[in-house]
């Protein structure tokens, strides 16, 4: 796979300078790059690395001075990470195998598959599933029955979907990510400690221990269009209704989406974050790494959690939060100052305490 600089550049939208006819094969670090690769320098602190390098041309910032680096050309652009994504698009050489079945994977004879789909090695496609035009399925999956896969969807090895899966066109799931599992939802007989604990704030009563009863899942998982998932990540099957994921969100690996939970359109949750069963997100929500969020509570548009933010309650649209249990931003850091301050005041107080009660001569 290669493309001249000028066709790099048009694809960009960017203005282009110098020898546009340069021949490129790949992205380098500047410090690694060789004479047909294109350097990565959008930011001054980068292109001190060109000297060390071989590149003979680079993306860089508006006005770079790409003559005085001794590049032969250039592309110049204002949004750096914006460039990223069109550069890494057109230059990914992809993980897909050629349109086919392999001999060695079990394709049940009522599925319905589109045309140029790759079905990869072992891979298991259940009754009635059916998989849209372009797919690449890699090797080890499994699509379960009645299930549905748009178009152009590309799994990496090893990516399960369980039975009744509605997931739509360009979606994208990488090695080991789970998808209709059962939701974790149990129940005692009588109620129980944990039921006593909530209500009281952590008295569990006189509940007694019992066995827990399996709630099964009859729901299944809808996902929307542009949606992608990280390694090993896993969402539940909801219990009555779909557990939904909205169009255009992107989850981390090891994401955890509880059963009944409905995320809304563009949202982001990034690395080890775990949400509970039945919450309700909205729209272009991110959630930062390993942000935990309780059970059935809701968060509104455009909330902004910072990472390790454990989410306790409601939060209202457009809010940003952090901390546990998350508060406003702004809370949150004026307490972790006062935090800080705890074992000064207390040696202050110490001090006064002993001031204040120290003992005269004359008694």
């Amino acid at each position: 796979m290669q493309f001249t600089l000028q066709q790099i550049a048009d694809a960009l939208g960017a203005p282009a300078e110098g020898n546009t006819g340069l021949t490129i094969m790949r992205a380098a670090e500047p410090a690694d790059a060789g004479p047909t690769d294109l350097a990565m320098a959008m930011a001054p602190k980068y292109a001190q690395a060109l000297e060390r390098g071989e590149a003979r041309c680079a993306v860089l910032w508006e006005g770079a001075d790409w003559k005085a680096m001794g590049l032969e050309g250039a592309i110049f652009v204002s949004r750096p990470r914006m460039a990223m994504a069109g550069i890494t698009a057109m230059l990914d050489q992809g993980q897909g195998g050629e349109a086919g079945v392999h001999p060695s994977a079990v394709v049940d004879p009522t599925a319905e598959i589109g045309e140029n789909v790759s079905i990869g090695p072992l891979c298991v496609i259940g009754p009635r599933a059916r998989i849209g035009a372009g797919s690449v399925i890699g090797a080890q999956c499994h699509i379960g029955m009645d299930a549905v896969l748009g178009e152009n969807s590309f799994l990496r090895e090893m990516v399960s979907i369980g039975a009744r899966a509605l997931i739509g066109d360009r979606f994208i799931a990488q090695p080991g990510a789970r998808i209709g599992g059962d939701g974790f939802s149990f129940v005692t007989p009588e109620v129980s400690g944990v039921e006593n604990a909530r209500k009281t704030m952590g008295d569990v009563g006189g509940a007694k221990a019992q066995s827990w009863l399996r709630i099964h899942s009859l729901g299944a998982v809808e996902i929307g269009d542009d949606v992608e998932l990280g390694a090993n990540c896993t969402i539940d099957n909801g219990t009555i209704r779909n557990t939904v994921i909205g169009s255009g969100s992107k989850l981390d690996n090891l994401v955890h989406v509880g059963h009944n939970t409905r995320v809304g359109r563009d949202c982001l949750l990034c690395g080890q974050t775990g949400v509970s069963g039945s919450v309700e997100i909205g729209n272009n929500v991110v959630l930062g790494g390993q942000t935990g969020v309780s059970d059935n509570i809701f968060i509104g548009d455009g909330v902004i959690a910072g990472g390790g933010s454990k989410i306790l309650s409601n939060v209202p649209a457009g809010r940003v939060v952090m901390g546990y249990p998350a508060v406003k931003m702004a809370t949150h850091t004026e307490i972790y100052k006062a935090q800080r301050r705890l074992p000064r005041m207390a040696h202050d107080v110490e001090a006064l305490k002993k001031a204040v009660f120290k003992q005269s001569p004359s008694d």
